[in-house]
């Protein structure tokens, strides 16, 4: 379908829209143009170190209008997985208190108790200490048959001045450490893009999800079976797109170029 007549754009967050604190310049007129074209936005965010609550504060901040049903988070995707894999069976989280606050709000079982959780769940841990690799490393070896669900597989999370280890890359230690790997929620499975189309009520060929990593965002898109966008304002590079087996429908330097094809200024 022709990107002018796409009804829903999914938006991943840091190195798309923002980068850090920093908005982009172009993110708030994209938006406005958006609305003007009569479609829908939503943002898919990986990031599980804070709330949804604390997400939207920081959009409304940066003046970008937004409601709470605009904004999926990789907590949501994990919460829906764990209700449907372990009902209210508790699980042991490794996390931010926010992540654990979220889950537990979303319904899940959350847990202290190391002697009986049916799953350890990790998400991106921006408070992670020497005690919880110890507390993750102890219950991946003591008890084999413990579920092990990380909530991202993100390698790294853009910062302002360049990058910091994200959940993967936490589960990489772990898996040093353990022989385990977990089983990843978030982006690139296709559950978050699946609930945003529902949401939405929009059909697959009305929607184009857009990101700066190929192995997440692009990814997504793909497996979900709708058209993805890599930005280059972030995470990935021409040459990382040369080397990936995830090849995105469109090339953008940043979501500028996409406003300029969707104003009519210029062509695909």
């Amino acid at each position: 379908m022709e990107l002018r007549k796409k009804k829903l754009f999914l938006l991943d967050m840091d190195g798309t829209i923002y980068l850090g604190s920093r908005l982009f310049d172009f993110s708030l007129p994209f938006f406005d143009c958006v609305k003007k074209m009569g479609a829908k936005y939503m943002f898919l965010t990986n990031n599980s170190s804070k709330s949804a609550d604390l997400y939207l504060e920081k959009l409304e901040r940066m003046k970008i209008p937004v409601t709470p049903g605009e904004l999926i988070t990789s907590t949501h995707a994990t919460a829906l997985y764990l209700k449907r894999q372990y009902g209210d069976r508790p699980v042991y989280v490794s996390g931010t208190a926010a992540f654990c606050r979220e889950l537990l709000a979303l319904g899940i079982n959350v847990t202290d108790n190391m002697e009986s959780p049916a799953a350890l769940v990790m998400g991106f841990d921006t408070e992670l200490s020497f005690k919880k690799l110890d507390n993750m490393s102890m219950l991946l070896t003591l008890n084999k048959d413990i579920g092990y669900i990380g909530s991202n597989p993100d390698w790294t999370c853009p910062t302002e001045y360049g990058y910091v280890p994200d959940c993967g890359s936490v589960a990489a230690m772990l898996k040093n450490a353990t022989g385990r790997w977990p089983k990843f929620i978030g982006k690139p499975e296709p559950d978050m893009v699946n609930m945003a189309l529902e949401r939405a009520g929009a059909a697959k060929e009305e929607a184009l999800i857009i990101g700066d990593r190929l192995y997440t965002d692009v990814a997504c898109g793909l497996a979900a079976g709708i058209d993805a966008a890599l930005v280059l304002s972030g995470e990935s590079s021409k040459d990382d797109l040369k080397n990936s087996k995830h090849k995105p429908h469109y090339v953008f330097k940043d979501l500028g170029e996409l406003l300029e094809i969707l104003d009519g200024k210029r062509e695909v």
